[in-house]
């Protein structure tokens, strides 16, 4: 099954993160589950990349704006992160599939942390999976925001359903 879906990007140095508080907090909206994490992505999307603690403090924000999203489920067990492929741009990208264990249609937003050989962070992004139907899985593509040298594995930091 095809889900719609989009991928928003959230890496950053101390300055990017310290502006993406600034953008969320002047963002307005309906308080709802999707406008939560409509503003996870806006706000991760225009962080720039760097790397070291500026890319832990990103990932720290994402996580956060994962929290705001009202009646939002943890459920980390129920995605999965495939192996990761580097493209020809440099650029890494792993699918991500999720499966909805509940009653109804649930979207799913999804942290996927990109990590080197030496289990250092290097990127973060949030995938946002919307409409997967009842008892069904979707899968969407995870893609790092900047080239990533070496080896690299990709793990689900933190999914939430809502």
């Amino acid at each position: 099954m095809t889900a719609r879906h989009r991928t928003r990007w959230a890496t950053a140095g101390a300055a990017a993160a310290l502006t993406l508080s600034a953008a969320l907090a002047g963002c307005g909206g309906d308080g709802s589950p999707a406008d939560a994490a409509s503003k996870a992505e806006s706000a991760v999307e225009s962080i720039a990349s760097e790397a070291g603690e500026a890319v832990e403090s990103a990932s720290a924000e994402a996580q956060q704006r994962l929290d705001d999203i009202q009646g939002g489920a943890d459920v980390k067990g129920d995605v999965t992160a495939g192996t990761p492929v580097t493209g020809s741009d440099g650029r890494v990208r792993t699918d991500v599939t999720v499966r909805n264990t509940d009653d109804s249609a649930r979207s799913f937003a999804v942290q996927v942390d990109f990590r080197n050989a030496g289990g250092q962070l290097v990127d973060t992004v949030i995938v946002t999976v919307e409409h997967v139907q009842a008892g069904q899985s979707a899968t969407a593509t995870a893609r790092s925001t900047h080239d990533l040298s070496g080896e690299v594995r990709t793990e689900v930091a933190r999914a939430v359903r809502y």
